[in-house]
């Protein structure tokens, strides 16, 4: 009634492998290593909201005022 050796963690790792594929495995290894770094993320007081707004792809400058875009408007007319 020892440890397990080498022999029985293979054994266990094929079966595993069988049971749940290795496309489920990979997936849920990769969500684990999110999660690990966003609660290091967390431990360290870095937050997870940024200072500033992330900028909206094609987006050079920020949104205009009602003003600024009816402007635009009538000046396309």
């Amino acid at each position: 009634m020892g440890g397990f050796s080498i022999w029985h963690w293979l054994i266990v790792l094929v079966i595993v492998l069988l049971v749940f594929g290795t496309k489920r495995l990979t997936s849920g290894a990769r969500d684990l290593g999110k999660a690990v770094h966003e609660f290091k993320k967390g431990m360290h007081g870095e937050g997870g909201q940024d200072d500033q707004p992330a900028a909206r792809i094609g987006e050079d400058k920020p949104a205009s005022t009602g003003s600024e875009q009816r402007e635009r408007d009538d000046a396309a007319r």
